[in-house]
């Protein structure tokens, strides 16, 4: 007899005490990109009693779990991220962080909670043919940890014909589903600016070549990109979040610095944000009679969801919660993900769940020290990619 999609909720409602206390046992014990050693080893521990071929030390602390059934030739990936951040809980919750200025506060205990209790249920129950291949990445947190997966050989190693991931997403109704094909996910790029000028007296200005007032000048010049050189109807961001220059009010300094953020939703368009940018500010600093120099570094890509796999994981969405609880095309997120680096090798689809709303337990923002993952998305979550796996490898 088919299964519903009742059964997979009903499963994993059953064993949601388990995996909330696994939930909340890693949210006690949060770790940084790379030094997520606990967590890991909480992870491999309960996959290799499932029967799940396990590699751990991929890409430092990540670690691939490897189930294979019956003859089928198609393989899946579905991958969860396991660090937490540098910030000091204020949850006041009984299971709040025990490491002082370390908590998870973007929800990652709670999307590794959930790929765990789809594992347990596929190894158990799970009725497929091929190859499921579950990726636990470290230091997705701005480290790069999926770069440095792949680079280890990730793919080589786990062949995967395409590849999911999930996040929950605070402001939206808890449960709900959320999906987007094409650009999902913007580009994430960092510059350092730094004006050498000519430092001298307050009272003496014209003996000076004044950084300050160059790097004014650059600020205001590069706020026209994105209104003057971008098309209004596409997403770009230039953002100067930093800037540091003398300590005394009648000294001219002889440096000023700036830090920079840059965004875009488009490859194209992250392209011309660093042409511009780089243009605007050595041409603004030659007209001032000083020079920049400029440390551009690229942080994480565009995340793409290619067309085929997100109506694949769409259809996922809607057979397991119906249609009023699935947003097909939801709005593209500014925020970045290194996700996007896995999607650059292989197809595949980033979704998201939403982790409550309004005074919903879960509507506090991610990155902040309220914040907590709503654990009535275990069940939900843990549903979704067990139905996706079973679909996905029949």
């Amino acid at each position: 007899m088919p299964k519903t999609s009742d059964h997979y909720l009903k499963y994993m409602r059953e064993h949601a005490a388990e995996f909330i206390t696994v939930r909340q046992t890693i949210h006690e014990n949060p770790e940084l990109g790379f030094e997520e050693h606990a967590t890991s080893a909480l992870v491999a521990e309960r996959l290799q009693r499932w029967g799940y071929k396990v590699e751990r030390n991929i890409g430092g602390t990540g670690l691939v779990g490897q189930i294979k059934r019956g003859s089928g030739t198609r393989s899946v990936g579905i991958r969860a991220d396991m660090d937490a951040l540098p910030i000091e809980e204020k949850t006041g919750l009984a299971y709040s962080s025990k490491r002082p200025g370390i908590m998870h506060a973007c929800g990652h205990d709670g999307h590794t909670a959930m790929l765990l209790g789809a594992a347990k249920y596929l190894a158990q129950e799970g009725d497929f043919s091929g190859t499921l291949n579950l990726i636990f990445q470290p230091a997705e947190e701005g480290m790069g940890g999926a770069v440095r997966m792949i680079d280890e050989g990730l793919f080589d190693k786990y062949p995967c014909d395409s590849i999911y991931a999930m996040h929950n997403m605070p402001g939206r109704r808890q449960g709900d589903l959320v999906f987007r094909e094409g650009s999902a996910m913007a580009s994430s790029d960092y510059a350092t600016v730094t004006i050498h000028g000519v430092g001298g007296h307050g009272a003496l200005p014209h003996f000076t070549k004044d950084p300050v007032v160059a790097a004014a000048s650059i600020i205001m010049a590069l706020q026209t990109i994105v209104s003057r050189n971008a098309d209004p109807q596409e997403m770009g961001i230039v953002t100067v979040g930093a800037i540091h220059g003398g300590k005394a009010n009648n000294v001219i300094p002889q440096t000023v610095t700036m830090e920079i953020s840059v965004r875009a939703l488009t490859r194209e368009m992250r392209v011309m944000l660093e042409q511009r940018l780089r243009s605007i500010v050595i041409g603004q600093a030659e007209s001032f009679g000083v020079r920049a120099e400029i440390d551009y570094r690229k942080g994480y890509a565009v995340l793409v969801n290619t067309p085929e796999e997100t109506e694949f994981a769409r259809g996922i969405g809607r057979a397991l919660v119906g249609d009023a609880h699935v947003e097909p095309q939801g709005p593209a997120v500014t925020g970045s993900e290194d996700f996007a680096f896995m999607l650059e090798k292989r197809p595949g689809s980033y979704l998201l769940i939403g982790n409550g709303r309004d005074q919903e337990h879960g509507a506090c923002n991610v990155h902040n020290p309220a914040y907590d993952f709503n654990d009535g998305n275990l069940p939900i979550g843990a549903a979704y990619w067990a139905l996706l796996a079973e679909t996905y490898l029949v």
